[in-house]
C-alpha cells in the first residue's frame, strides 16, 4: 500500500530534495578529503589520484537538473525500503540509507516498466515536475497492490501530462539526458547485457541517439571493473554531433568515456576525393585487396643463413628458410610474423650449437635473432613494413595494384583508384577519408588493433563496409550498440541492410531492433517528411509520432527564400526555443549576409561545429545537420538540398526531421515532386 504521506505533499518532497543535495554535497566533500599519499609508490599514487578525481567529478550536483525524478511506493515483501526516489545516480546520508536510487539500480527498472497488467511490487509511481532545480508538481499513478492482474479500480491511467511536457519542453544548448522520460521500448534497449551487440533501426525522434547513451552509462554502471579496463568509446558523425551531446554521460556521473568521429578515430585525414573513388575503396572487396598486397611483400630467399661465432660458422641452407617461411606466411600479423622468423632462424642456429657441444642460453638465442646475418635474411624474404608503404605503392604502382587485386576489382576499378599524379613518397601522400580506412586495416594486418570493452556507434548507416571493419577491430573482444537510420543514408555507400552493417563489423549474431514511434518532432512535420520514404527506403514502415501538433508545420512560396530568412526568424525568436536554420550549403554565406543586415533579430549565428552552443539563433549547413534538433526550423530551399548530391533526397528527409516544435520551409524553387503529392 502507499505510504501515508503529509497534507502538503511538494512541502515534503521538497525537504526531501534538499535533504538529498546536502546528502551529495558530503559524499562530494568526503570524497575530496580523501588522499593519494597512502599509495607506496609515485605511480600507484597517480593512479589512485586519477581515480579520486574521477570520483569527485562524478558527484559533481547540477542545480538546473533535478536529482531525482520520480518515486516508487513498493508493497513487495522484500528488505529494499517500502519508498524508493529514483534518479541520476545514488545517494546516500551520513548513515549510510538511500535518499536517491540510481535509475540504473535493478529495482529501478520498475520505474519505466510497471504496469496495471505487471506492477512489478509497485503499488504507486510518482513523477515530479521541474522548473529549472526547484520541484514544481508531481503526479501520481497507482498501480493496484502491486500483483500482477490486480489492476486498480477505475478508468485506466491516461499518458503521464508532467511526461509528456518533458519530452516537449523547449530546449537550448546541447542535448538533454532523457533519464526521466525512458519509455519501456527504449528501456529493454537500454538494459541489454553487455555481452549483446544491439542494431537500432529508429525513426527521427524516437530518441534512439539517446537510448544509445543510456544504454553506454547502464552498462558502465552494471559492469564498472569491466568496463574500466577496457573502455567505453562513443563514435558520431562529426564534431557539431559530439558537442552536440557532450554534456549526456557527464550529466549521469561517467565521465571516463572517450568520444570521438570515424576521421579522428582513423588518424584524421579527409584530404577531398571523388565520391566515386571512395564508394570504390570503401568496398569491403578491398579487404582481400590489402591483404594480398601486404603478403606479396614476402618473398623467397636467395641464398641460406650464415652466422659466424668465433671459429664457428653455423648453415641453415636456402630449403629451411624457404619453408620456415611458407609455414609463417598468412598464419599470422605481418609483424609478429617477422619477429617469429627471426627466432626460429636463431633456434635452428642453437640447435645446431647444442650438436657441438656447446650449452647456449635464451641471451644466445636472443643476440642470434638482432644480429646482421638474421637481419639481412628478414630485409629479403620478410622486410619490415608501415601501412603507408604498402598503400603507397598500391595505389601508384598499376601492375602491383593489379597482381593485389586479382579479379576482386575490374579493370575500370584499378583506374579509378590509382593515383593519376603519384606522390613522391609515402611520407608526402596526402590521404582522404576512404584512405584512412585502408590504411587502418593495413594497419591491422601487421599489428592487432586493441579493443574497446564497448563501443556506440551513432548514424552507423552512413559507414562504408571498411570503416565499419575499422570499428568492428575495436570491439573485436566486446560489444557495440549500432544506431542508424537507412532512410538517413546520405552517402554513396550507405547502407540498405542491417544484417550487412552487423557482417562487416563483425558482429553477425547482433540483435536488431526498431524504434518507430516518435515522441519529439510533431506529427504533422514528421508526416510530411514520411512522404519522400518511398523514394528513400521503400522497405521502412513510415515512423508515428505521440505529438499531432497541429500548425507546426507552415510551408511558403516566396520569391527570395534567402530574403525571407530574417522575418522568419523573428517569428520563431517570438517563441521559446532554440532556431536552426538550414540551409543547403552553398548558401550559408548569404544566409549569414541576411542575418548580419537584420543583427538586432540574432544573438549571433554560426555554422554548427564551432563553439556557438549557447547561440539562439544557429545556421547549419544540411550536410551537419545529422543527428541535430532545434525547437524551431527554418529549411531554406528544399530543391537545392536535393540537387547538391546523389542521394539529396534522402538528405532532405534528414532535415526535415530535425525539428521538435515547428518547421518553416522557404522555397522559391519547386518543391520536389514526392512533397507535393
Amino acid at each position: 500500500m502507499p505510504v501515508d504521506m503529509p497534507a502538503d505533499v511538494l512541502d515534503a518532497e521538497r525537504a526531501h530534495l534538499a535533504a538529498a543535495r546536502a546528502a551529495l554535497r558530503a559524499m562530494r566533500e568526503h570524497a575530496r578529503s580523501l588522499s593519494a599519499d597512502a599509495a607506496g609508490d609515485w605511480v600507484s599514487r597517480e593512479i589512485l589520484q586519477g581515480l579520486l578525481d574521477q570520483r569527485v567529478a562524478a558527484l559533481a550536483d547540477q542545480p538546473d537538473a533535478p536529482l531525482f525524478f520520480g518515486r516508487l511506493d513498493r508493497s513487495a515483501d522484500d528488505d529494499l525500503p517500502g519508498t524508493i526516489y529514483v534518479g541520476r545516480r545514488h545517494v546516500h546520508d551520513d548513515r549510510s540509507r538511500p535518499l536517491v536510487i540510481d535509475w540504473r539500480a535493478p529495482v529501478s527498472r520498475a520505474f519505466y516498466q510497471a504496469g496495471p497488467a505487471d506492477p512489478m511490487g509497485v503499488a504507486l509511481r510518482r513523477r515530479f515536475g521541474y522548473q529549472g532545480g526547484e520541484l514544481t508538481a508531481y503526479e501520481d499513478e497507482p498501480l493496484g497492490d502491486g500483483r500482477p492482474g490486480r489492476l486498480p479500480a477505475g478508468p485506466p491511467p491516461e499518458q503521464s501530462s508532467l511526461l509528456l511536457r518533458e519530452i516537449e519542453r523547449p530546449r537550448s544548448g546541447p542535448m538533454r539526458d532523457i533519464v526521466a522520460t525512458i519509455q519501456p521500448d527504449q528501456d529493454e534497449i537500454v538494459r541489454a547485457d553487455l555481452g549483446v551487440t544491439v542494431c537500432v533501426q529508429g525513426a527521427p525522434g524516437t530518441g534512439k541517439t539517446a537510448v544509445g547513451l543510456h544504454r553506454a552509462a547502464y552498462l558502465l554502471f552494471t559492469h564498472r571493473e569491466r568496463l574500466t579496463r577496457s573502455g567505453v568509446m562513443v563514435v558520431g558523425p562529426n564534431r557539431a554531433f559530439l558537442s552536440y551531446i557532450s554534456s549526456v554521460l557527464p550529466a549521469l556521473g561517467e565521465v571516463r568515456v572517450d568520444q570521438t568521429t570515424v576521421t579522428g578515430m582513423l588518424g584524421g585525414h579527409a584530404h577531398p576525393e571523388d565520391p566515386a573513388v571512395s564508394a570504390v575503396k570503401g568496398d569491403g572487396r578491398m579487404a582481400a585487396v590489402l591483404e594480398r598486397a601486404l603478403w606479396l611483400h614476402v618473398g623467397k630467399p636467395e641464398e641460406g643463413l650464415l652466422v659466424t661465432k668465433g671459429a664457428n660458422r653455423y648453415r641453415v641452407p636456402e630449403h629451411e628458410v624457404r619453408e620456415m617461411v611458407a609455414a609463417l606466411r598468412g598464419t599470422t600479423r605481418y609483424g609478429p610474423g617477422r619477429t617469429i622468423l627471426a627466432q626460429r632462424l636463431a633456434h635452428s642456429v642453437l640447435v645446431q650449437m647444442e650438436r657441438r657441444g656447446e650449452s647456449p642460453d635464451d641471451r644466445v638465442q636472443d643476440a642470434v635473432a638482432r644480429s646482421k646475418p638474421v637481419k639481412a635474411i628478414l630485409d629479403q624474404v620478410w622486410p619490415k613494413l608501415t601501412a603507408e608503404q604498402v598503400l603507397f605503392r598500391l595505389l601508384s604502382d598499376a601492375e602491383f595494384l593489379a597482381r593485389a587485386a586479382k579479379t576482386d576489382l575490374s579493370a575500370e576499378e584499378r583506374e579509378l583508384i590509382s593515383w593519376r599524379k603519384p606522390y613522391r613518397t609515402h611520407r608526402s601522400a596526402k590521404w582522404s577519408a576512404a584512405d584512412a580506412a585502408l590504411l587502418d586495416e593495413l594497419n591491422d594486418l601487421i599489428e592487432r588493433t586493441p579493443s574497446h570493452g564497448h563501443l556506440v556507434i551513432d548514424e552507423a548507416q552512413d559507414l562504408s563496409a571498411m570503416q565499419l571493419r575499422a570499428l568492428g577491430r575495436r570491439c573485436r573482444t566486446g560489444s557495440a550498440t549500432i544506431l542508424g537510420d537507412l532512410a538517413q543514408g546520405t552517402t554513396p555507400w550507405s547502407a540498405t541492410s542491417w544484417k550487412t552493417v552487423l557482417d562487416h563489423l563483425g558482429q553477425p549474431d547482433g540483435e536488431v531492433t526498431e524504434l518507430t514511434v516518435g515522441f519529439r518532432v510533431p506529427r504533422e512535420v514528421l508526416d510530411f517528411a514520411a512522404r519522400l520514404l518511398p523514394s528513400v527506403a521503400p522497405d521502412l514502415a513510415a515512423p508515428r509520432s505521440l505529438r499531432p501538433g497541429a500548425g507546426s508545420l507552415t510551408v511558403r512560396h516566396v520569391p527570395d527564400a534567402v530574403a525571407a530568412v530574417p522575418e522568419v526568424v523573428r517569428e520563431a525568436l517570438g517563441r521559446e526555443g532554440s532556431i536552426g536554420v538550414i540551409v543547403p550549403d552553398s548558401a550559408v554565406p548569404a544566409v549569414s549576409a541576411a542575418l548580419d543586415g537584420a543583427a538586432e533579430l540574432v544573438g549571433g549565428e554560426a555554422p554548427a561545429g564551432d563553439s556557438a552552443a549557447e547561440d539562439r539563433v544557429l545556421i547549419v549547413p544540411a550536410t551537419l545537420a545529422k543527428g541535430l534538433e532545434y525547437d524551431h526550423v527554418v529549411l531554406v530551399e528544399p530543391a537545392d538540398i536535393v540537387a547538391a548530391e546523389d542521394r539529396g533526397l534522402a538528405r532532405l528527409y534528414v532535415v526535415l526531421t530535425r525539428a521538435v516544435t515547428s518547421l518553416t520551409v522557404l522555397h522559391a524553387e519547386p518543391l520536389p515532386a514526392q512533397l507535393t503529392s
